[in-house]
């Protein structure tokens, strides 16, 4: 998100509507979903008391994408959670999240980085295409809500993609792994 682009103002009225003040129009939690994975910021303020509801309606729809199946976190990741608020004063969970999300978002960002300026391929037609693919793939892992990825059992033919591609998403997916593993040791 750009530095000097501010959150999207959701208001929610007292039926529990919520409005989208930018677009004059109501939307849903799935709407509000959509604009965080394309990467806008969100606060959602009571229209009357003026509370802010960001944190509780984000909360509700990672419940939701859980009852769902869609397995946004792990068991463990939960179990830690109860855990933090079961220790005086809160504990380091919120700080390690944050940081490990940063962090996350930096070495994604790096990443693409250094595919751009060591890859010969880039001078291949076609190439930004194939990086524009990667990194919206990127975007939906690491955004934690993404839908469009269906995991590993799916075939090359359902989605349309050439071998060659199948190549470069195992390769991301191998990195990925690789971030997932190095975050796990900072525990």
């Amino acid at each position: 998100m750009a530095e000097d682009q501010k959150p999207l103002l959701i208001k929610r009225y007292a039926s529990r509507r919520l409005y989208n003040t930018e677009t004059s129009d109501y939307v849903t939690l799935e709407d509000i979903a959509g604009f965080i994975r394309e990467g806008r910021e969100v606060q959602i303020v009571d229209l009357k008391t003026g509370d802010d509801l960001t944190r509780q309606y984000l909360l509700q729809i990672i419940a939701e994408h859980e009852s769902r199946g869609e397995n946004v976190l792990p068991v463990n990741v939960l179990n830690d959670l109860v855990r933090s608020y079961m220790v005086p004063g809160g504990g380091m969970m919120p700080q390690f999240l944050q940081s490990s999300f940063e962090m996350l978002r930096e070495s994604q960002s790096k990443m693409m980085e250094n595919m751009n300026a060591m890859n010969p391929m880039a001078k291949i037609p076609g190439f930004e295409a194939m990086k524009a693919q990667q990194e919206a793939f990127l975007k939906a892992m690491t955004g934690g809500l993404g839908s469009s990825w269906s995991g590993p059992g799916r075939d090359a033919a359902e989605d349309g993609k050439t071998g060659g591609e199948d190549e470069d998403l195992d390769a991301i997916k191998r990195q990925l792994a690789d971030l997932q593993q190095k975050l796990s040791k900072l525990k």
